[in-house]
C-alpha cells in the first residue's frame, strides 16, 4: 500500500502539534494494535517509520522531513486476526480504497494516540529545578549566560516557580557535591526530586553553520518523560537573546501556562540587557554571592555595569550587596541608578527595583512594604517578597509578624542560609534563645556556614553565656572578607559591656581596619560611631566627639550621622548634632526611622544637654510605636528608651526612669551585647534610688558591679556608679 507525502505530513502535522516526542513502541502498538501481525509487516513498518521519523537517544521520535517520495505502510488489521484469516487485498479500485482508509485510520488513530497520552503539564503548584546549559559549540559567553537568561525569563511568569540557586546549592551539600562542581544533568535530576520538584529543565547551544539553534527540554525528574520542548535558530551571535525569548515563551506556554499569561509577562531579555557579556557577568556575580558572599560578588556586578550601563538589575544586585555589607550610602546609590532605568525592564523586575528604591533611597518602609504585598500579589509564588518583608517588620520593631514571615519563607526555600538567619534573629529578638540555637543547629545539619549566620551565632553564644563559642566563632571569623569585621565589631561591643573600653577601642581598631582593607569605609564609619555612643555613656565625652567626628569625616553616609548626631548631643556638641540633624531632615524627609526614630532622639540628647528634659520626654513620644525596631546596620538599639530614662532621672520621677531602664532587661534577646544594655542596670539602682526602694537599688548596682568586675578602674561612670552606692549603706 502506497502512502504518499500527504498520509506522512498527516503524521507530521498530529506530532509536531503535539510538541512533543514519541515513544517508538508506544506509537507502534497505537498504530498496529496488540494482536497478532505478520512478523514481516511489522518490521516493514517499523523501518519506515525510522525513515520518517528521527530517533533521540533516550529512544523517543519526532519528525524530522517530509519525505517527497512514497513509503508503503503494512495495513494493520481492524481486529485480531491471524496470519492466516489476513485476506490479500489486491485490485485498483481496493488500493484506491485502501489509500483512503489508511490516511483516515492514521489521522484517527495517531490523534487517538496523542489524545491518550496527552503530556502531564504542570500546575500551578509545581516546581522546577533549572540545568546548566549545554554549551556544544565551545564560546565561553555562554557559558552560565543562557541559564541565567532563562531564568530571567521563567521567572517573570506568575505561573512558574523556579527551586532557587542557594536551595539547589544546599540540597548538592547535603547530596556532597564539591563547591563549584558543575553538575550533569543525572545529579539535577536528583536535586529534583529531593527537592520535591515535578520537573527539570535544561537548554542547549550549538552551531549549524552560521547559525546558532537554542533547544530548551521540560523533563519529569521522577519518571524522565518529556513534558516539552523548544527549538529556535538564531542568525547570528548578536539574534541568541531573542532565539532564548521564543524558545522560552513557547516552553511556557506548553508548560500549562495560559496563553494570556504568555502574552502579558513577555519583557524580552533585550529589555534586561542585550549584551551577552553583561549578562554573563551578571550571572557570575549571583553566582558568587551564593558560593562566597556579597563581597566577591561585587567586581562582576560592576564588570556587567561597565558592559551595559542600561542594564538595571547589576545596580539592584550591588544594592543589596552593599546593603548587606553595611555600605548604606554606596547601596542606596545603586539602587537611585536602577530605579532611573525601571521603564526598560520586565514587570518582576520592575517590582524588584521599586521595592529597593522605597527601601533602600527614601527609606520609606511602609510604602516598600506595600510594593513587596503588590509583587507577592502579582507574583504568588515568588521567595522575593517574602525573604524581604521581615526585614521591614524587624526594622519596625515588630518581631512576631518577622518570625511569621520568617517561618513561611523558610518552609518555603529550606536550603537558603538567609532564611535560618532571619528565622534565628528574629526568635532571638523574642527572647527565645534556644530555640534560634536549634534553628542556627538546622542550618548547620544543612552545611549552611555563610558569613552573617556565623555573626549570628556569636551574638547567640554572648546571650548564652557561652565564652568558649564566642572564642570558636571568632577565630573561624579570622581572615574572611565581609565577616571578619563584623566578629571584630561584637567583640568590641563584648568587652565595652563589661567596661573594658581600652579592648574594646583596639577591636573597634582592628575592625575598621579589616572593613576599610575590603573597600567597607562605610561601615568602617558605623563602628566608629558607634563606638562613640559607647564611650559618652560611659563618661568618656571627648574620647566621643572624637570618634564620631572622625567617622563623619570617614563617610557622612545616613546611618553614621544618626549615631555620630546622638553622641555628639550627649558630649556637649549640640550645635554639631542639630547641624547633623538638620541635614538628615533635609536629604530623608520621607524616611521613617530617620523622621520616627532618629530626628526625635538627637532632638531629646540636644535637650537633655541643655538640662530641658520635660522637652526630651515629648520629642520621644514620636519613637513609641518603632523604638524596639532595628533601626541601624550595627549592633545599637533602644537609643530613645535609654534617652526617655535619662529624662526622667533627671526630672526625679524614678518609677517612670525603671520602667524604661527595664525594657533592656526584659528585651535582653534584642539589645545583645549593646553596651548600653549594661550601663541601663546602673540606671535602673539610680531609678530605684529616686523612687525609695534602697534594696532594688543595691540590688541593681550589684548587678552592674558584677557586670564590671574586670572594668577599666578610671571609666568615669564606674568611679560615680562606685561613689552613689557608698552612700546607700
Amino acid at each position: 500500500m502506497p502512502i504518499g507525502p500527504k498520509v506522512v505530513q498527516t503524521l507530521a502535522i498530529l506530532v509536531a502539534s503535539n510538541g512533543q516526542a514519541v515513544s517508538k513502541d508506544d506509537l507502534i502498538r497505537q498504530v498496529w494494535g496488540e494482536t497478532a501481525v505478520e512478523e514481516n509487516s511489522l518490521a516493514h513498518n517499523i523501518s519506515v517509520l525510522r525513515k520518517v521519523l528521527k530517533e533521540d537517544s533516550s529512544g523517543s521520535f519526532t519528525i524530522e522531513t517530509i519525505p517527497r517520495r512514497g513509503y508503503r505502510f503494512c495495513q494493520a488489521p481492524q481486529k485480531a486476526v491471524t496470519a492466516t484469516e489476513a485476506a490479500p487485498i489486491a485490485g485498483k479500485r481496493r488500493l484506491r480504497w485502501v489509500f483512503g482508509a489508511a490516511v483516515v485510520l492514521m489521522t484517527a488513530v495517531v490523534a487517538g494516540f496523542f489524545a491518550s497520552r496527552h503530556p502531564t503539564r504542570l500546575t500551578d503548584k509545581d516546581t522546577i529545578v533549572l540545568a546548566d546549559f549545554d554549551n556544544k559549540n565551545g564560546d565561553a559567553v555562554f557559558d552560565d549566560t543562557l541559564k541565567q537568561g532563562l531564568s530571567i525569563q521563567l521567572e517573570q511568569s506568575p505561573f512558574l516557580e523556579l527551586i532557587s540557586e542557594p536551595r539547589v546549592n544546599g540540597t548538592l551539600k547535603l547530596m556532597g557535591r564539591p563547591a563549584g562542581d558543575r553538575p550533569t544533568l543525572a545529579v539535577m535530576r536528583e536535586v529534583c526530586q529531593r527537592t520535591g520538584s515535578k520537573a527539570i529543565v535544561a537548554g542547549s547551544i550549538s552551531r549549524l553553520g552560521r547559525q546558532y539553534v537554542i533547544g530548551l527540554k521540560a523533563v519529569n525528574c521522577g519518571t524522565g518523560s518529556l513534558l516539552a520542548e523548544a527549538q529556535e535558530q538564531a542568525r547570528d551571535k548578536e539574534s541568541v537573546l531573542k532565539a532564548l525569548d521564543k524558545a522560552a515563551m513557547s516552553l511556557r506556554s506548553k508548560l500549562g501556562e495560559s496563553l494570556s499569561s504568555v502574552q502579558k509577562y513577555d519583557a524580552p531579555l533585550e529589555a534586561t540587557t542585550p549584551s551577552l557579556e553583561a549578562l554573563k557577568a551578571y550571572s557570575l556575580g549571583l553566582k558568587r554571592w551564593h558560593a562566597k558572599g556579597a563581597t566577591a560578588s561585587l567586581p562582576f556586578y560592576k564588570l556587567a555595569v561597565e558592559l551595559d550601563p542600561n542594564f538595571a538589575m547589576p545596580y539592584i544586585a550591588m544594592s543589596n550587596a552593599y546593603g548587606a555589607l553595611g555600605e548604606t550610602g554606596r547601596g542606596a546609590e545603586n539602587a537611585r541608578k536602577a530605579y532611573e532605568l525601571r521603564e526598560k525592564v520586565s514587570g518582576r523586575e520592575r517590582f524588584f527595583i521599586e521595592a529597593a528604591y522605597y527601601l533602600n533611597v527614601t527609606g520609606e518602609l511602609e510604602k516598600a512594604a506595600q510594593e513587596y504585598e503588590l509583587w507577592r500579589q502579582a507574583y504568588p509564588r515568588d521567595r522575593v517578597p517574602y525573604e524581604s518583608l521581615p526585614f521591614i517588620s524587624g526594622s519596625l520593631g515588630n518581631y512576631e509578624k518577622a518570625l511569621e514571615e520568617s517561618e513561611e519563607i523558610l518552609r518555603r526555600s529550606p536550603n537558603n542560609e538567609n532564611n535560618y538567619v532571619n528565622v534565628g534573629a528574629a526568635l532571638a529578638n523574642l527572647n527565645r534563645v534556644d530555640e534560634a540555637e536549634t534553628v542556627y543547629q538546622q542550618a548547620g545539619d544543612r552545611k549552611l556556614e555563610g558569613e552573617q549566620l556565623l555573626a549570628n551565632r556569636y551574638y547567640l553564644a554572648f546571650l548564652k553565656g557561652d565564652a568558649a563559642q564566642m572564642g570558636h566563632m571568632a577565630a573561624g571569623a579570622k581572615g574572611k572578607p565581609g565577616i571578619e569585621d563584623v566578629v571584630l565589631a561584637a567583640q568590641a561591643d563584648t568587652e565595652a559591656w563589661h567596661g573594658k573600653l581600652k579592648s574594646a577601642r583596639e577591636l573597634t581598631r582592628l575592625a575598621m581596619d579589616s572593613a576599610e582593607h575590603n573597600d567597607a569605609k562605610e561601615t568602617a564609619a558605623a563602628y566608629q560611631a558607634a563606638a562613640a555612643l559607647r564611650e559618652v555613656e560611659s563618661g568618656n565625652r571627648a574620647q566621643a566627639r572624637a570618634d564620631a567626628d572622625a567617622a563623619v569625616k570617614l563617610a557622612p553616609n545616613r546611618d553614621v550621622r544618626e549615631m555620630a548626631a546622638v553622641a555628639l548631643a550627649r558630649a556637649g556638641g549640640t550645635v554639631q548634632a542639630e547641624k547633623l540633624g538638620a541635614e538628615l531632615d533635609k536629604a530623608f524627609p520621607l524616611d521613617t526611622l530617620v523622621q520616627r526614630y532618629w530626628l526625635p532622639t538627637i532632638r531629646a540628647a540636644v535637650a537633655l544637654e541643655r538640662k530641658d528634659a520635660k522637652q526630651a520626654v515629648e520629642l520621644l513620644k514620636v519613637t513609641s510605636a518603632i523604638e524596639l525596631g532595628e533601626p541601624t546596620i550595627v549592633n545599637v538599639y533602644l537609643c530613645p528608651i535609654y534617652l526617655r530614662g535619662e529624662a526622667y532621672l533627671m526630672l526625679h520621677d524614678g518609677n517612670a526612669a525603671a520602667a524604661e531602664f527595664q525594657k533592656f532587661i526584659d528585651h535582653y534577646g534584642l539589645v545583645g551585647n549593646f553596651p548600653w544594655g549594661a550601663l541601663a542596670r546602673l540606671g535602673l539602682g539610680r531609678a530605684y534610688v529616686l523612687s525609695g526602694d534602697k534594696m532594688k537599688a543595691r540590688a541593681a548596682y550589684q548587678d552592674f558591679f558584677a557586670l564590671w568586675k574586670d572594668a577599666d578602674p578610671d571609666v568615669p561612670i564606674l568611679k560615680q556608679a562606685k561613689a552613689e552606692y557608698a552612700r546607700l549603706k
